[in-house]
């Protein structure tokens, strides 16, 4: 793999995992054991389901390839391109969808690409005003794993953007840096149009014309929304770091039940000596990092939802409302009764 490993765009942990649960999903389909792709990444299989789970670059990376060596299969990005809908998009399909015309969605989907977990990069070339090209740009050289990212992502683009205009959508071109594969006429059975390989960059060219189409499922309100929250989910300011996101989100699954370090240690296939000191190399601590999701998870419940107190502090771990108490003042300064009464239009709720 030639990449520099110390290179922040590829181990800040920003990357969603819908690509790594989809092939979770085909390797459980083709009866193929997956837990050993996450061997050494930090990461465990059990985490890969969860939505606020955030990875790397070069975990998903290395997932990939060990996906790619195992799978049955050689189109595996094409099979997980094309099961794609706009609901598989989550917020980000419900912007695009939500949007006046295509042409305003193409440029949702570029601004918040990120959210979708794609590991390439995009930007909209406009130089020909005859075809409108979407070109893909890969983070590192991996040649290995490149076919598969294309094909996952254009597949993808393709079945949302019949998802939004209907089936007659298909492409003008579609050009490829990367030789043919065997499997080639796949292709062109998909995207209905002509694909060119051994090119100077990845691009999908468009009709112009699509872009003043109106979308029948325009919703004004709706979108606004919709972005809102897009933007509120988009990377941005400091994210942990691979390590430390693993941690938090295998944290997050297990707070009710109290894990200790060697439990989670356990997860990531570490000692606890080895992940007490990486934690303490990402500058952090495992007592720092549960205490940290503990209270986030108990400010939301005392925001949301009239729990009584002590049952808040059982979901978080605690089997002692008083040691709750205790902990919550010393995280936040206030007791869980005084943050909850400080909420907008709170309630009283039993504090036993």
């Amino acid at each position: 793999m030639n990449r520099p490993i110390a290179d922040p765009r590829l181990t800040t942990a920003n990357i969603s995992t819908n690509i790594l649960a989809g092939l979770c999903q085909m390797a459980d389909e083709h009866g193929v054991a997956c837990a050993p792709w996450f061997a050494g990444l930090r990461v465990a299989r059990s985490q890969i389901d969860d939505a606020s789970l955030r990875v790397s670059y070069r975990q998903a990376s290395g997932i990939l390839h060990r996906a790619l060596r195992d799978l049955p299969v050689a189109d595996a990005g094409l099979r997980l391109g094309r099961r794609q809908s706009i609901g598989n998009f989550g917020l980000l399909g419900l912007a695009m969808m939500t949007a006046r015309s295509f042409g305003d969605a193409v440029a949702i989907g570029l601004q918040y690409a990120p959210l979708s977990g794609s590991l390439i990069d995009l930007e909209l070339d406009a130089s020909d005003p005859r075809e409108l090209g979407v070109i893909a740009r890969p983070r590192a050289d991996e040649p290995a794993i490149l076919p598969f990212l294309c094909e996952e992502l254009y597949a993808s683009v393709l079945m949302l953007c019949r998802g939004l205009v209907g089936p007659a959508f298909r492409p003008l071109r579609l050009e490829l840096t990367y030789p043919a594969p065997a499997y080639a006429h796949e292709y062109e059975a998909l995207f209905g149009c002509e694909v060119r390989f051994d090119m100077p960059r990845n691009r999908e060219l468009v009709d112009p014309a699509w872009m003043e189409h109106r979308l029948p499922t325009w919703n004004p309100v709706s979108a606004r929304q919709a972005l809102a929250l897009c933007r509120a989910q988009m990377p941005g300011g400091e994210r942990p770091g691979e390590l430390v996101a693993s941690v938090r989100s295998l944290l997050r699954v297990r707070l009710q039940d109290n894990p200790r370090l060697a439990d989670i240690a356990d997860e990531l296939h570490v000692t606890e000596r080895t992940l007490r000191r990486q934690l303490l190399a990402a500058g952090t601590g495992f007592k720092q990092l549960h205490d940290q999701v503990r209270h986030e998870r108990a400010r939301d419940l005392l925001r949301e939802r009239d729990l009584p107190i002590a049952q808040v502090g059982a979901s978080v771990g605690f089997r002692d409302a008083r040691e709750f108490r205790r902990a919550f003042k010393r995280w936040t300064g206030t007791t869980p009764s005084q943050a909850r009464d400080a909420r907008p239009g709170a309630t009283t709720a039993t504090d036993g």
